[in-house]
């Protein structure tokens, strides 16, 4: 039985000055909760997103750009990477759309694993084509954001400015020269701090760890709780969730700008089968008031078939090259190999970013899948293993197939690419 829950709260428009309560203008909220039965269909799969170590600005700007996710000091309260990707939704490659909530998120990331790593320490690196002093103005309110909204301590991020990156991006022709001047514009995040890597890492330049997640990318809607905040448009700024059990645990999930969001019912019963929970909606206005509104939701636990989870893994290449650096060898052959089971297959999709022309990406996407098969072959070899089977793929410019969006920096970045899932028999 789905059940619906809705409570309203009246919210005065943002007006000039005070009104006569009879014309005040009111805007009804109406909260509600649908939390389904047990539904045990859909499959699952691990999924390791990579997070970028870098924060690209726009030309002529040291402002950090609209596009990144910004949270308030309220908001941090609620903020967890587990909940970031909780749903995925994949084109018919299977590259996920999820990958721009992650790295739209990299500040966030960072102060929060750095709020609950008290010992770790960052350095920040703006790099200018312009000059030292303009990368440093944009190392600053990278800072700013983390010390003034993530209440880390200044003395552990240390700022710095470079003139162009340590591997600048250069215009394979020149129409592109303006989209990789953006590249060149960004503030690096450097750590020697091992919590904060890759377990991988093996220089100064290790970038930071991935978001590691359990995606389900086939599980029917209804087995998610589904949480909607209707109406009052234009007048809530965000929205969080606050999910209470029987004996005072509380769980914070969020925030939110869209009107409706779905947290798989396991997420929040974690090893429990069931459970009575009180959801309480906890809204910000454009204006600076908080609404809170609370209903009760009894929740059954989701079973999956029992089966081995699949896997998949990101592997990030510089711009023009199809080689693999040195630190994603180290990637394959440490922590992807070992995790590839036996007779299991390996699936691997190759990409480029969309500058260049047709033909040289079509190469480039498929160099770079054949690279990261050369090198798990290698490694299986070594391992004296012959029980894996491989399908490479190379998508070009193919816009059925090619990853989401290329119009900002960090989204071609991410879109060098190999995406390798790893299949049980």
């Amino acid at each position: 039985m789905i059940k619906n829950y809705i409570l309203t709260a009246l919210i005065l428009t943002g007006i000039r000055a005070p009104l006569p309560a009879q014309v005040a203008a009111e805007t009804e909220v109406m909260f509600s909760v649908n939390a389904p039965k047990n539904i045990p269909a859909g499959s699952t799969a691990n999924e390791a997103y990579p997070v970028r170590n870098c924060v690209f600005f726009n030309l002529e700007s040291t402002e950090i750009p609209s596009r990144y996710v910004l949270l308030s000091k309220e908001q941090v309260k609620y903020f967890n990477e587990d909940e970031l990707v909780v749903t995925t939704s994949k084109n018919q490659s299977g590259r996920s759309g999820q990958e721009r909530i992650v790295y739209y998120n990299v500040l966030n990331i960072l102060g929060d694993r750095m709020e609950r790593n008290p010992a770790t320490t960052i350095t920040l690196i703006g790099s200018s084509e312009k000059s030292r002093e303009d990368g440093w103005a944009m190392a600053r309110p990278v800072k700013g954001y983390l010390v003034g909204v993530f209440g880390i301590e200044a003395t552990r991020i240390s700022i710095a400015g470079r003139y162009k990156p340590k591997v600048p991006s250069k215009p394979p022709v020149d129409p592109h020269e303006r989209l990789l001047q953006e590249e060149n514009r960004n503030v690096s995040i450097e750590s020697s701090s091992p919590v904060l890597l890759t377990a991988f890492r093996s220089n100064p330049d290790a970038r930071l760890n991935p978001l590691g997640t359990v995606a389900r990318p086939e599980a029917p809607l209804d087995s998610y709780v589904s949480f909607d905040v209707k109406g009052g448009k234009g007048v809530i700024s965000s929205w969080s969730m606050e999910i209470r059990d029987e004996k005072g645990r509380v769980q914070y999930f969020g925030p939110y700008a869209q009107a409706t969001a779905r947290i798989p019912g396991n997420s929040i019963l974690g090893t429990r089968p069931e459970g009575q929970y009180t959801a309480t909606m906890i809204a910000r206005t454009k204006r600076g008031k908080t609404v809170r509104k609370e209903t009760s939701m009894h929740i059954v636990r989701w079973s999956p078939p029992k089966n081995e989870h699949g896997m998949r893994f990101s592997v990030l290449f510089e711009l023009n090259e199809w080689k693999a650096i040195p630190l994603y060898e180290k990637y394959l052959t440490d922590i992807v190999i070992p995790k590839i089971p036996k007779g299991g297959t390996v699936v691997i999709h190759g990409y480029p970013d969309t500058t260049g022309d047709e033909a040289r990406n079509q190469k480039l996407s498929l160099a770079r899948a054949n690279d990261v098969v050369t090198i798990i072959e290698n490694g299986l070899l070594k391992a004296d293993r012959s029980d894996v089977t491989f399908e490479v793929f190379a998508f070009g410019d193919d816009q059925n197939f090619s990853p989401p969006e290329n119009k900002f920096p960090e989204e071609r970045f991410n879109n060098r690419s190999a995406i390798i899932d790893v299949v049980p028999r």
